[in-house]
């Protein structure tokens, strides 16, 4: 049974842009920082039996390279609350501070909490999200941290066309920890969420992300009717960020998704001036201090 949210909880607006997008809402932004520039692009649509979009997605109005999307569980309590909480929680609690492996653990487990008590003073019923987020970090932000809980996927799309999507996750389902679904689900429903306690032990990951390649975060709207194929090759068009990631919306509906679809996309870019300006001052450098260490070696 689907439970639609009673209302619209103010943790945060996403920002929306290209309200043409026929696929739904659409998000884009450029983060250009002193080495690295990152663009981002999002686009989610309601799944065509739902009241409200039970998906939610980061709005790009933050500085830290952390970008999360969260899918409310269809058949519990207040689906749409609990992924909004979701990432409003992590985001206030990992924006502005170092982010790592600890950090993220002590996220996930403080949003399941917190969204299990949020969703308890409103229904006796049960509520939760899965979700998926990346993390970014060093100077260049080539290496980055993903983390899930439940089957919201990360792909990884490498910068030459025709590769199929790297799939870096591993859906927390009955079928892959062996476990026996409740009565009425599926071995391929999720067995983890955040939200009802069931979290122990979130998913975490440290994985390179070199030039000009792509991380894509999505619910199962859009990965169980999109391929890694279909996905990569979207992703490589021509056509502006935001416009292919609501290409990838369309073309999970035309493949016979009637679910909440979310992709959001992250591009890096490194600013090939300043390493360049970067390599000469510690080539510079190190011929100053090896003609330094020359002449004291010859004097007297």
């Amino acid at each position: 049974m689907n439970l639609a949210t009673p209302f619209e909880p103010a943790f945060g607006r996403l920002k929306a842009s290209m309200p043409r997008e026929r696929s739904g809402i659409t998000g884009h932004a450029v983060r250009t920082m002193r080495w690295v520039r990152l663009e981002m692009a999002a686009a989610s649509a309601r799944g065509r039996q739902r009241k409200v979009n039970e998906d939610w997605h980061s709005a790009f109005e933050g500085t830290a390279p952390l970008f999360v999307v969260a899918d409310g569980v269809g058949g519990g309590a207040m689906a749409a609350q609990a992924s909004r909480e979701v990432v409003s929680r992590l985001h206030a609690m990992l924006d502005g501070r170092r982010i790592d492996t600890p950090a993220i653990r002590a996220a996930l487990l403080c949003a399941d909490r917190e969204v299990g008590r949020s969703i308890a003073r409103e229904t006796a019923a049960a509520g939760a999200a899965t979700v998926a987020l990346c993390a970014g970090s060093g100077m260049l932000l080539s290496k980055w941290l993903i983390a899930w809980v439940g089957d919201c996927r990360v792909y990884r799309v490498g910068a030459t066309p025709g590769e199929p999507a790297q799939l870096l996750t591993v859906d927390d389902t009955y079928r892959h920890l062996n476990e026996a679904p409740p009565p009425g689900g599926s071995r391929d429903d999720p067995a983890r969420m955040v939200g009802n306690g069931a979290v122990s032990t979130p998913n975490i990951a440290e994985i390179a992300l070199r030039r000009d390649e792509m991380l894509v975060i999505c619910s199962d709207g859009v990965h169980k009717h999109v391929a890694p194929g279909d996905l990569s090759s979207v992703l490589h068009e021509s056509a502006p960020l935001a416009r292919r990631c609501g290409r990838l919306v369309a073309l999970a509906r035309a493949h016979g998704s009637s679910d909440d679809a979310t992709v959001l996309v992250v591009r890096r870019e490194p600013r090939q001036a300043r390493i360049a300006w970067l390599a000469t001052g510690g080539v510079l450098l190190a011929a100053f201090l090896a003609t330094l260490v020359a002449a004291l070696v010859l004097l007297p």
